[in-house]
């Protein structure tokens, strides 16, 4: 049976840009290599757009957005049905190129990956189906209107489902799309893009480029034509971003890293908190800028709560990428399987105490980007493990000696993405989620909410994704004063 990345190679894909409704070949000669991160074999070569590239692309998005933001929401809906439809029927092929291009286990890929990123596009038809674009204030009409052309920057750790959470919205407001995603996990883009020419929708409204940062993303973030861009990366990735987009003016999302603390109450039930806690903290291998990685603990339960961690830690099974059995596969790209190292080796130089794990493969191991999970105890705020986005299945357990001082230390970060709480009594727990200042704050691990917007207080960013939040950023706010006189 052909495998789903075979037959992007023999489309033709991996050197193909899609813009203005066709498969077209770049301009440039440069090329990136796509490597297996399970066993580091070479997958393909990808061809990376140019500067001129996404000049065609941008203008290509521009032309046809007048029309495009002219259409009924009835045709919008129909559009987003095909394309969801679509990506329904061809998950098997979506959650086998994801769990190749960057190393999730094919099961976590099929139930986690995949949905959520179907989750997006439902929710982005749901609200398109239910909002009112036009308000009346008195005798003044407040009109919400596609805000234009969207550039969009995507990463690499959730590559599908950043991917949806921007486009879906995008184009159910009526706004037009360039979208590059990571030159580092490209693939289930070039597989989105085949769902969306195939279900119809309308020559020039999306448009795909795979490209560099310095290369394509700064044409994005600077160009005049395009009227927003939204970025999900790094710190350092958001900031260059915001800089090149000033001298147009143009609107800046930015969802970016996190350091998010995961708070045990002194009433939690420890056999509910702790476990569950670490496995959030390393779920897609710790490669979630949301992962709750600093886990505050009552001073008197670090003994217990250690226990608990590293019996939780023991239930992780690490594999290929296409064990059917494994819960963690290796990272994603050789950059960052070296960055998670570094920072360990920093971990286990600092006066911790290192539960389990540490530098080197897991055992039987010798090749592919696998990192033993590492949990650290005794750590204070003030070390570079508990300060700096690892982005690996690296979690510190910090004590604390009252509620008062948890809170502090949980906020004490340049960082504001997301944050958990556990607790037995729901008005404490409540009580603390309104003083920790961060974007998303989870009680008891609730269900993931689609609908919830998403995004950062602090240097982990501004606007929202997901919900109507989410669907809001992709429109402009009008006053038509006099609307309703006689």
């Amino acid at each position: 049976m052909t495998h789903p990345v075979d037959e992007l190679k023999t489309l033709g894909r991996l050197q193909q840009a899609y813009i203005n409704g066709q498969w077209v070949q770049v301009s440039s000669s440069r090329t990136h290599d796509i490597i297996n991160p399970s066993d580091e074999s070479l997958i393909g070569e990808l061809a990376l757009g140019s500067a001129n590239d996404a000049e065609t692309a941008i203008k290509a998005a521009a032309a046809v957005f007048p029309a495009w933001s002219q259409t009924s929401v009835d045709d919008r809906l129909a559009v987003l049905d095909g394309v969801i439809a679509l990506f329904e029927a061809r998950a098997e092929q979506l959650a086998q190129i994801l769990s190749t291009e960057m190393g999730a286990p094919i099961n976590y890929a099929r139930t986690a990956h995949v949905p959520l990123a179907l989750a997006h596009l439902q929710v982005a038809r749901d609200n398109l189906a239910s909002y009112e674009f036009t308000q009346m204030r008195g005798t003044t009409a407040i009109a919400r209107e596609p805000i234009g052309v969207a550039g969009l920057i995507t990463p690499w750790n959730w590559p599908l489902y950043q991917i949806t959470a921007k486009v879906g919205p995008a184009i159910a407001t009526g706004c037009t799309v360039v979208l590059k995603p990571s030159e580092l996990s490209p693939l289930s883009a070039l597989a989105f893009a085949d769902i969306l020419h195939d279900a119809g929708v309308p020559a020039g409204v999306f448009n795909l480029l795979n490209g560099d940062g310095p290369e394509v993303g700064s044409v994005l973030s600077s160009h005049p034509l395009v009227d927003m861009v939204s970025i999900t990366g790094s710190t350092r990735a958001g900031i260059l971003v915001a800089q090149a987009a000033a001298p147009t003016v143009k609107r800046v999302a930015q969802e970016l890293g996190g350091k998010s603390p995961n708070i045990i109450l002194p009433d939690a039930d420890l056999q509910a908190a702790i476990g569950p806690g670490v496995l959030a903290c390393m779920r897609n291998n710790g490669q979630s800028c949301s992962a709750p990685t600093r886990m505050l603990v009552p001073r008197e339960k670090l003994a217990e709560a250690e226990q608990l961690a590293m019996e939780a830690v023991n239930t992780i099974v690490i594999g290929r990428s296409d064990n059917e059995t494994a819960t963690h596969g290796p990272l994603a790209n050789r950059a960052q399987f070296e960055r998670v190292q570094l920072m360990i080796e920093k971990g286990l130089s600092e006066d911790t105490k290192c539960l389990t794990g540490g530098v080197g493969r897991p055992d039987g191991f010798d090749a592919g980007y696998f990192v033993r999970p590492t949990i650290f105890s005794e750590v204070t705020n003030d070390m570079a493990i508990a300060r700096e986005e690892i982005f690996g299945p690296v979690l510190c357990m910090l004590p604390y000696d009252s509620v008062d001082e948890a809170i502090v230390i949980a906020n004490d970060t340049v960082y504001g993405l997301a944050a958990h709480i556990q607790s037995k009594n729901l008005n404490e727990a409540r009580r603390v989620a309104r003083l920790i200042r961060s974007g998303q704050v989870h009680i008891n691990y609730p269900a993931w909410d689609a609908h919830a917007p998403f995004g950062g207080y602090k240097q982990s960013g501004s606007g929202r994704e997901f919900g109507l939040e989410g669907f809001e950023e992709y429109l402009e706010t009008k006053a038509i004063v006099g609307f309703g006189e006689a």
